[in-house]
């Protein structure tokens, strides 16, 4: 590489010798030994001087550890590359450094390919070089033009932790958290168990996926991906298909505290991509017509369900398997009426009172207000207890609201208010019977009456005459 290098500076140098000499032996006047001096000291500037015109007049350039080069392969064996770098000489990579991170595939004689100098003269004489460290500054380019393009990439899982996946992209590490995983291979564990999500994310090890970039540092070597984002073209795409109304078949993919998700296929349509499978929200309001407190005491991962499309925002379905059955509120009047003594359970109790389940369907409040009416100076806490079955009477019936007012019933404070009231009906209904048979009595009753309170008087009034004359005697 030196000798090189010397015969190409030793014939510029010549060069620019023979076109200088000639002026510069005219410039010179023999003189005395200052004049030597003096010679030797302008002989000396014009070399220098030389050197700066080879160099600027120029355009060859030395190259330097850390410079990029372009060399054709002239030899390729499985742990070295052989590099023809004219006019400096061969270049050889080995092991490691023949990695590509763009992934430009196996190398063959003739290719152009990118390197750095790692060493300018190895022991063999060979200048030393590294296609994965050219190839780095490359892959960060591409991955940040296709960060701000937003394009798709093809990206191979490398591992997984309870975080999420870590990937490669253009042979730079890259995390792609679980957040951020398309509906199909996101883990959804009902019990957020992160030993059972591991488990899950191990499975994707290996798998080829295609994501978008949503972050980029170079300096940091900070990289992060995401599924979701790329599939949210194609979810688009596929939902523009599907319309407010629409029943779809599934099963539920996930239960958690606000709800269940339920994954279902799209038929095939012209146009759109077969067996599409895509995976809707059933918020915990929309599983059940009755009152629910736990999602996973209605459905279960794996159970086959229809729910109906009740709204669609974005990428986003939200389902309703509720709205699918018959409404029982609908029909609630031939079960119930306002005024009934029933038996309910009460299922939770909050500061504004007690909501009770009269049967698996339908629930009522006993409001705080209507319970402290009735039994004033007591709580809720001390006359109720979750869990336990109670007498209720029915104040009020709301069945499009979904909504009935109930008040703790006293069952003997009840049948004492009824007898009493039942005795009330009795007596008013007795006077009035009388009162109609007084205004329906005959002239001859009332003569036959008359006549008989007469005669009641006459045989008094002998007794009477009777006792005074004993008494005289």
């Amino acid at each position: 590489m030196a000798s090189i290098l010397d015969n190409l500076l030793a014939q510029e140098v010549d060069k620019i010798e023979d076109e200088v000499a000639a002026p510069v032996e005219k410039a010179v006047k023999p003189k005395a030994k200052t004049v030597k001096k003096a010679e030797k000291s302008e002989t000396d500037t014009q070399k220098d001087s030389l050197m700066k015109q080879l160099l600027s007049g120029s355009t060859f350039h030395f190259p330097e550890i850390g410079d990029t080069v372009i060399g054709e392969v002239i030899e390729v064996s499985s742990n070295e590359i052989y590099l023809d770098l004219a006019p400096f000489g061969t270049g050889v990579v080995l092991g490691k450094e023949i990695k590509d991170g763009l992934g430009n595939g196996k190398l063959k004689l003739g290719d152009q390919v990118q390197a750095t100098i790692i060493d300018l003269e190895n022991e063999e004489g060979y200048v030393e070089l590294s296609i994965r460290e050219a190839s780095y500054e490359k892959a960060w380019d591409d991955i940040e033009s296709k960060r701000d393009t937003q394009d798709k990439v093809s990206t191979k899982v490398l591992s997984a932790n309870k975080g999420g996946l870590l990937v490669e992209i253009n042979g730079i590490s890259g995390f792609l958290p679980v957040s951020q995983l398309s509906s199909k291979n996101y883990p959804r564990v009902e019990d957020g168990d992160k030993n059972k999500i591991l488990n899950l994310l191990k499975k994707l090890v290996g798998q080829e996926l295609e994501v978008k970039i949503l972050d980029a540092d170079r300096e940091t070597q900070k990289l992060i991906a995401s599924e979701k984002a790329a599939q949210s073209e194609k979810d688009l795409e596929v939902i523009s298909s599907l319309s407010v109304g629409d029943t779809v078949s599934g099963e539920i993919s996930g239960v958690v505290d606000f709800g269940a998700f339920v994954r279902f296929s799209l038929a095939a349509t012209p146009g759109k991509e077969e067996g599409r499978r895509m995976e809707g929200l059933v918020h915990i309001s929309e599983l059940a017509w009755q009152l629910i407190e736990d999602p996973r005491a209605i459905v279960k991962v794996g159970d086959k369900v229809e729910a109906k499309i009740i709204g669609i925002d974005g990428d986003k379905i939200s389902l309703s398997i509720r709205a699918l059955q018959k409404d029982p509120w609908s029909v609630i009047a031939e079960k119930y009426t306002i005024g009934d003594i029933v038996t309910g359970t009460v299922n939770k109790l909050n500061h504004f009172g007690a909501f009770v389940y009269l049967d698996k369907d339908i629930h009522g409040l006993a409001h705080i207000s209507e319970m402290s009416e009735a039994y004033p100076g007591r709580t809720l806490d001390e006359m109720l207890k979750t869990g336990e079955k109670y007498s209720w009477k029915i104040l009020s019936i709301e069945p499009r609201e979904h909504r009935m007012g109930l008040v703790l019933a006293d069952k003997k404070a009840e049948a004492k208010k009824e007898a009493k009231a039942e005795e009330v009906e009795e007596e008013k209904v007795a006077k009035k019977k009388e009162a109609s048979d007084s205004a329906k009595a005959t002239p001859d009753k009332k003569e036959k009456k008359e006549k008989k309170t007469a005669e009641k008087k006459e045989v008094k009034e002998p007794k009477e005459k009777k006792a005074k004359k004993v008494a005289k005697k």
